[in-house]
């Protein structure tokens, strides 16, 4: 490593991590949910606080009230498509096709275009309130334009039966890359997308052995052939890992900002390992958690519901006592778990195998305007997608 190359650290814990989204998911279930915005926004200055690119930590500025009144009008806005244009599908398709099926596949379709344009607006509004060395980020304008390449590029993938997937992902992140800003310095998102055609070889690999196996097996030409399914349907799980993992690679070693360059060096086994522990431990405790809810919810209804031979003593009533806290606890630890277990390790590990190339010219960057939005991540937050880590 260069002596002006910049390595990032992490510093979070999950001790303290654990904390920090134990108190803030039980305020927000005991504000039915109105506390989920200032969850977020305290979720996210620990996950910024703790990514500290050359010893010096990226700071979030979002404000949770912004994401209330933004939510609230993204509400009334999805309110309108889904009241009035949705039942007006549904007259039309009655109307001419005595059916419901033309409304709900339009209604479907229609909706895409929002869902996308909010994955723009909320990323454009995270990085907005991204600061580094006191110097803010910003995205530029683009979320409609984001929204129509979205369904272009996946028509397009569709289409190839996935053979195109690089190609949609490079121009997606080309997109938004180049519409980035840190500073008075742009991004730009070099390379090809056939530079990437690397990292779909595992992903073919599973894909086809899997189609091939089903097919030789199902078919009854070589039923023994299924067995191969227990191969390849891993195989198909490590291709999705390592194309995210290679693609990101690919994608950040490629990015400039002006003459400051990225390494990165995630590693797809790492990657694996926290998605496979991390999925493991949150469904036994949620295994575990959900079977005491489903068996004292039984015994509340009827004593004598897991057996006719045995009969449960005691109340009703007490069993739903019991029952009622452990469904809270099984929403509450799935999204502590979530964090802890997989957000937290995967954050680490991207932030940690990352270098800034050149970062002595950080310094030559100057401050940008501060980006304002109406309506924040409202329409993510609506649609609860975007919005999420």
């Amino acid at each position: 490593m260069a002596a002006t190359d910049l390595d990032t650290e992490f510093v979070g814990r999950r001790k303290a991590l654990f904390g920090l989204a134990l108190r803030t998911t039980l305020l927000t279930i005991v504000t039915l949910g109105i506390y989920r915005f200032w969850m977020k926004t305290r979720l996210r200055r620990w996950y910024w606080s703790a990514v500290r690119p050359g010893g010096l930590p990226l700071e979030y500025a979002g404000d949770p009230l912004e994401k209330l009144l933004g939510f609230l009008i993204a509400v009334v806005v999805m309110a309108f498509y889904i009241g009035i244009v949705n039942l007006l599908l549904m007259f039309v398709s009655f109307s001419l096709l005595n059916s419901a099926a033309a409304a709900y596949i339009i209604s479907f379709l229609g909706v895409l275009p929002i869902v996308f344009f909010a994955r723009y607006r909320a990323r454009r509004y995270i990085v907005a309130r991204t600061r580094w060395r006191g110097i803010r980020f910003g995205v530029e304008k683009g979320a409609w334009g984001y929204a129509w390449r979205c369904i272009a590029h996946w028509c397009v993938t569709i289409l190839s039966l996935g053979l195109l997937l690089p190609r949609q992902t490079f121009y997606l992140e080309k997109y938004r890359a180049d519409r980035t800003r840190y500073g008075s310095a742009a991004f730009e998102q070099g390379g090809t997308w056939r530079g990437m055609y690397g990292a779909m070889t595992h992903q073919l690999i599973g894909v086809l052995s899997t189609a091939v196996f089903a097919l030789v097996g199902f078919t009854g030409a070589a039923p023994e052939a299924l067995y191969g399914l227990g191969v390849s349907l891993p195989w198909v799980l490590y291709g999705w890992v390592s194309y995210k993992v290679e693609t990101f690679r690919y994608l950040s070693n490629h990015k400039a900002l002006g003459v400051i360059g990225f390494d990165a060096n995630p590693r797809t086994g790492r990657v694996l390992w926290i998605y496979l522990r991390g999925w493991f431990v949150i469904a036994l405790v949620v295994a575990v958690l959900g079977g005491a809810v489903m068996i004292f919810a039984l015994l509340a209804i009827d004593p004598s519901a897991l057996s006719e031979e045995v009969t449960a003593s005691g109340p009703s009533w007490l069993y739903f006592l019991i029952a009622a806290p452990l469904y809270f606890a099984l929403f509450t630890f799935y999204g502590v778990l979530t964090q802890i277990m997989l957000t937290l390790p995967l954050t680490a590990h991207y932030a940690q195998t990352l270098t800034i190339l050149n970062g002595d010219k950080i310094g030559e960057v100057a401050q940008r305007d501060r980006d304002e939005f109406a309506e924040a991540e409202g329409f993510a937050d609506a649609l609860d997608v975007g919005a999420a880590f």
